[in-house]
C-alpha cells in the first residue's frame, strides 16, 4: 500500500510545500481544498462542473450516507465514483465530527457513540468497526479513523480522557481494516493545549498511516488560539506524508494553513456562503444581496474564469437572488469553489517559485485592506522557518494493528 499512495514533495518555500500525493483514482497535487458531497452530491453542483473548475477530491460524508441511502446501496454502484458519477478520488471522514455535533443526542462510551437518528429518531451504534465497515462499502481513496472530536470550550481533563480513548479507537479502526487500496488516515485531537496535542502525537505517530489530520479544531475557538496548535501539530508531522487540516474553507484559513505546512483542507463555507448569496473575491466576500451589485455591469469577479464569471454580470447575478431563483445559488456556489481552487493554484505557483511568503504578504494587504490580523501575520512568520525532516517514528505494537 506504501506505493500506491506515495507523496512526493515537488517544492518548499518555508514550511509551505508543493506535492503529488498518488491514490488508485489518481494522483492529486497539494495544497488542495476538497469540497464537501455531505449526501453523495456537492450542493447545486454536477460531476461535470467539479472536473471543470479543478476539484480533485471530493469529501464523502459517513454519518449522513449511512443513514441515507445506506452504505450498501452505495457499495452496489462500485462505491462512491459509480453511485455520483465524480470519477477522482474520494476522501470519507468517519462520522465522528457529526456525532460530536449531536450533543444530548448522543452517548459516548468506551465502545463507540450511540445516538438518535436525525432523520427518525431510531437509535443508532456507530463504533470504530462500524465506521470503518461503512467507508469501506463507500469505496473511498481516503479513509478516516474513528475519533471523538470534543466541542469548543471543554474541560481539559474531558479533552485528554478524549485523546486518548481516540488512540484506543484507532487501534481499533486499523484492526477492522481489510481493503489495501484505501488509506487510512490517523486523527490528531488535544484542543488548542499543546501539551495534549504533544500527548496525542506521542501516541498517534507509531501507527505510521499514510497520512495524518489535524482535528479537534475549527469547532468555535478563536483564531488566535486555533493557529498556534495547527503550527505546533502541523511541525511535528512526519514530513513525507501528507497533512490534513480538517473542516477548514475560509480563505484566509488556508494561505494560513498552507504556509505551515498543511496539504489538505476541506470545509461546506464556498457552498453554503453562495446559498447565502455572497461570493468570494481576494478583496474579500462580495453581498450580491445588498443593492449595489444590483447596477454594476461587471463580472462578479474580473479575475476569475469559472463560468459565472465569464457570462454573467453581477447585475444579473444580484437579479437572480433577489428573484430567489434556483440559478443563483448554483452560480454563486460555483464561483467560491473556483475561487478556492484559483487560491490554492496560485499558492502552489508561488510555492514553486520560491516566492510563497511575497505572494500571501501581497494577497493579504488585499483581502484584509491592509489591517492583517496579528494571528495570521504570526502563522505567516512561522511558516517561514524551515521544515525540519522528521524521521517516521518507533512503529506501534504488531498486535494493535
Amino acid at each position: 500500500m506504501g506505493a500506491m499512495f506515495e507523496f512526493d514533495i515537488q517544492h518548499r518555500d518555508g514550511r509551505a510545500r508543493v506535492a503529488r500525493f498518488h491514490t488508485p483514482r489518481g494522483a492529486v497535487t497539494t495544497p488542495m481544498f476538497m469540497p464537501v458531497g455531505t449526501q453523495g452530491t456537492v450542493k447545486g453542483i454536477s460531476p461535470q462542473e467539479l472536473l471543470d473548475i479543478g476539484s480533485q477530491m471530493i469529501l464523502g460524508n459517513t454519518y449522513h450516507l449511512m443513514l441515507r441511502p445506506g452504505e450498501a446501496l452505495v457499495e452496489a454502484h462500485g462505491g462512491l465514483p459509480g453511485f455520483t458519477a465524480y470519477p477522482r478520488p474520494f476522501l470519507t471522514d468517519s462520522g465522528g465530527f457529526q456525532v460530536m455535533s449531536l450533543g444530548h443526542m448522543r452517548k459516548i462510551t468506551e465502545q463507540g457513540v450511540t445516538f438518535k437518528s436525525h432523520l427518525d429518531g431510531s437509535l443508532v451504534d456507530l463504533t470504530p468497526e462500524r465506521s470503518i465497515q461503512v467507508q469501506q462499502a463507500l469505496g473511498a481513496d481516503v479513509i478516516m479513523a474513528f475519533d471523538e472530536c470534543p466541542p469548543y470550550p471543554a474541560e481539559r481533563d474531558y479533552i485528554q480522557r478524549s485523546l486518548e480513548r481516540t488512540e484506543r479507537w484507532l487501534a481499533r479502526s486499523l484492526n477492522a481494516k481489510t481493503n489495501d487500496h484505501q488509506a487510512l488516515f490517523a486523527i490528531v485531537q488535544g484542543g488548542i493545549h499543546p501539551d495534549l496535542r504533544q500527548q496525542s502525537l506521542d501516541l498517534t505517530l507509531p501507527y505510521q498511516t499514510p497520512g495524518f489530520a489535524i482535528g479537534g479544531l475549527a469547532v468555535g475557538e478563536p483564531k488566535d488560539a486555533m493557529y498556534p496548535a495547527v503550527a505546533f501539530t502541523a511541525e511535528r508531522l512526519p514530513e513525507h506524508k501528507p497533512r490534513y487540516l480538517m473542516g477548514v474553507g475560509h480563505p484566509e484559513d488556508l494561505v494560513a494553513g498552507i504556509a505551515l505546512g498543511v496539504d489538505m483542507f476541506d470545509c461546506v463555507y464556498p457552498t453554503r456562503t453562495g446559498r447565502f448569496g455572497y461570493a468570494l473575491t481576494d478583496d474579500g466576500r462580495l453581498n450580491m444581496n445588498s443593492s449595489a451589485p444590483r447596477r454594476q455591469l461587471e463580472p462578479m469577479d474580473p479575475d476569475c474564469d469559472c463560468y459565472a464569471c465569464r457570462h454573467y454580470t453581477r447585475a444579473y447575478l444580484a437579479h437572480l437572488v433577489k428573484a430567489e431563483e434556483m440559478l443563483a445559488p448554483r452560480m454563486l456556489s460555483l464561483h467560491n469553489l473556483r475561487y478556492l481552487h484559483r487560491l490554492v493554484e496560485r499558492a502552489r505557483a508561488a510555492i514553486s517559485r520560491g516566492e510563497f511568503h511575497m505572494w500571501a504578504d501581497g494577497w493579504a494587504q488585499r483581502y484584509f485592506k491592509g489591517q492583517i490580523p496579528d494571528w495570521f501575520r504570526q502563522a505567516l512568520e512561522t511558516g517561514r522557518g524551515t521544515t525540519s525532516l522528521r524521521p517516521d517514528p518507533a512503529p506501534a505494537p504488531t498486535d494493535s494493528l
